[in-house]
C-alpha cells in the first residue's frame, strides 16, 4: 500500500528531525481500523483542494474518488513557463489577474496542456502513480458562481484535466450555486455569497453529502453524528520534521459500527487555507457536513491539520501545493503527501 513512500519520505528526512512539539502529549496515537483498502477516497476545498487532487493523482492505485471544492489541476504551480511557483499560484492558479485585467491573458486561467504533460511525465518517472490508475474513479467537482479567490475559469480547466484520464460520467461538475469562495453546506456558516472566515457558507446546498454519493454510490440518509466519535490525534509520530507546517494534532470521525468492526470506508477531508483548528476552532471538521453521512454509512473522516508557520513560509496555514515544503511537494515523496500515506497505512492496518 503506502508504505514504501513513506519509508522514503521519513528516510530522506532524517537530517532535519527535531523534537516534537509537547503539545502532542494531549492525543492518543491514531488508531488502526482495518479500513477496506479498496475504498478510500479524498476531497478538500481551496489549498485543501489542490492537496487533495495531488493526493489522488500520485496515489492513484489506491484512491477511487476525490471531490474538489474550489481547486484546480496537478501541479498548477509550475504550468507557466518563467514565472516562480509562488507567483503562478497566486496570480494563475487562484486570484486569476486575467479575471480582472483581459488585456494580461498569460496570467491566467492555468495552462491545462502543461499540466496534463506534468502528469504523464511524472507517472513515467515513477514519481506518481500509472495515469490507468485514474480511469474507473469518480470525482465530483464544485465551483462557486460568485468566488473571486479561485473563479470558475480555474476550475473549468481542472474540469478538462480530468476529462483527459476519465469517462465523462465518471466526473460531475456543479458549478451553478451562487457561492463565493467557501465549503457550502446546507444549514450551517455564514451568507452564501459571503468572503471570510470560517469560509463554510449555508447556500442550501450539501456539498460533503453530494461527493460522497457520487463517489461512493447510494447512501443511507444522514444521521446524528453522536453515533460515531470524533477524536483527536497525534500528528507529530508521522511529521518528519517540524518545518512542513502540521500541526501536532489532527482529527478523525469514527462511526460506532468502525470502532470495532472492519471493512469500513475511508475518507480524507483537506481544509483550506485559514480553515485549520488554529483559525476557527473545530468549524470544518464539526460542521461541513462530512459526519452526518458517515455515521449512517461506514465512512471513517479522516481530517488532518496544518498550521501557520513562517519557516517554511506558510502564514495562512495552507497545505502545499507550490513547493513551500520541497520541490517534491505534489509527488509521493512530498513531505505532507508522505505524513498523510503513512495516516492512511495506519487506518488500514498495514502499518
Amino acid at each position: 500500500m503506502f508504505t514504501n513512500t513513506a519509508r522514503l519520505v521519513a528516510m530522506a528526512a532524517v537530517g532535519s528531525l527535531l523534537a516534537a512539539p509537547s503539545t502532542a502529549l494531549a492525543a492518543d496515537k491514531l488508531a488502526g481500523h482495518q479500513v477496506d483498502a479498496g475504498a478510500i477516497s479524498v476531497s478538500g476545498i481551496s489549498s485543501g483542494g489542490y492537496m487533495a487532487q495531488q493526493f489522488h493523482v500520485a496515489f492513484s492505485k489506491e484512491i477511487m474518488g476525490a471531490g474538489i471544492v474550489a481547486g484546480g489541476p496537478y501541479n498548477c504551480s509550475e504550468s507557466k513557463a518563467f514565472f516562480p511557483p509562488v507567483m503562478t499560484a497566486m496570480d494563475v492558479c487562484s486570484y486569476t489577474i486575467k479575471d480582472v485585467m483581459p488585456t494580461m491573458p498569460f496570467l491566467g486561467p492555468p495552462d491545462v496542456a502543461n499540466t496534463i504533460a506534468a502528469t504523464k511525465a511524472a507517472a513515467t518517472a515513477g514519481t506518481i502513480d500509472p495515469v490507468d490508475g485514474l480511469k474507473a474513479d469518480k470525482v465530483f467537482l464544485f465551483s462557486g458562481e460568485n468566488d473571486t479567490l479561485v473563479p470558475q475559469s480555474v476550475m473549468d480547466t481542472l474540469n478538462t484535466y480530468y476529462q483527459s484520464f476519465l469517462p465523462a460520467a465518471n466526473i460531475k461538475y456543479v458549478n451553478n450555486i451562487p457561492a463565493q469562495h467557501a465549503f457550502v453546506t446546507d444549514g450551517y456558516g455564514s451568507a452564501c455569497g459571503y468572503l471570510g472566515s470560517p469560509y463554510i457558507n449555508n447556500c442550501g446546498y450539501d456539498t460533503a453529502g453530494e461527493i460522497l454519493k457520487f463517489i461512493y454510490g447510494n447512501l443511507n440518509p444522514p444521521g446524528d453524528p453522536a453515533k460515531g466519535t470524533l477524536l483527536p490525534f497525534d500528528q507529530t509520530e508521522f511529521l518528519p520534521s517540524d518545518s512542513i507546517s502540521m500541526a501536532p494534532t489532527g482529527h478523525i470521525f469514527v462511526p460506532a459500527d468502525c470502532q470495532t468492526g472492519a471493512g469500513c470506508r475511508l475518507h480524507v477531508a483537506f481544509h483550506g487555507c485559514l480553515q485549520d483548528e488554529q483559525h476557527i476552532g473545530d468549524a470544518f471538521y464539526t460542521n461541513a457536513g462530512y459526519n452526518r453521512w458517515a455515521a449512517t454509512n461506514k465512512i471513517i473522516v479522516l481530517y488532518p491539520q496544518t498550521t501557520a508557520s513562517f519557516v517554511p513560509q506558510n502564514p495562512n496555514a495552507c497545505w502545499d501545493w507550490w513547493g513551500y515544503t520541497d520541490s517534491k511537494y505534489d509527488t509521493k515523496l512530498g513531505k505532507q503527501m508522505g505524513v498523510i500515506a503513512q495516516m492512511l497505512d495506519r487506518l488500514i492496518g498495514s502499518k
